[in-house]
């Protein structure tokens, strides 16, 4: 096969899907309905407590209308709450409720557990490989 960029990215685009799908199943939150773009916006408001909307909006790449409808959903759902800005008074800043955290724990544990199956068929030093790899590309792209 010939080893194209073109070609490449069509390989990584499948294997992408693939690891989606492989996994221990479904995250444990029966009780709670988030969608992939709302659990990177309570991903992002546990690495970043008393963040704003702009500011997250930024970070995750999604327009401010967007990522403020899908915190007032997350209001709703009593995963993330607000509170006035110290500073400004027109701002607010974000944070994990209880329940949310509780979320974010969850969706991290199955993401590891994902992790740990797919590079459990790998040596130590292919795992390091593959890790050192990923970071190299991601690195490149990241400073494009």
């Amino acid at each position: 096969m010939e080893n194209n960029l073109e070609e490449t990215a069509k390989r990584f685009l499948k294997l992408s899907s693939r690891l989606r799908r492989l996994g221990p199943g479904k995250p444990q939150q029966e009780h709670v309905a988030t969608s992939p773009s709302q659990l990177a916006l309570i991903e992002y408001a546990a690495s970043n407590p008393d963040c704003g909307i702009q500011e997250m909006a930024e970070a995750v790449k999604l327009s401010t209308p967007t990522v403020s409808i899908s915190v007032r959903q997350l209001e709703k759902s009593e995963l993330i709450a607000r509170k006035p800005h110290p500073e400004d008074g027109r701002a607010v800043q974000l944070f994990l409720t209880s329940k949310g955290e509780e979320v974010y724990q969850n969706a991290r544990g199955f993401h590891r557990q994902k992790f740990e199956k797919l590079l459990s068929g790998l040596k130590p030093e292919e795992r390091e490989i593959l890790v050192s790899l990923l970071e190299k590309a991601l690195n490149a792209a990241e400073n494009k």
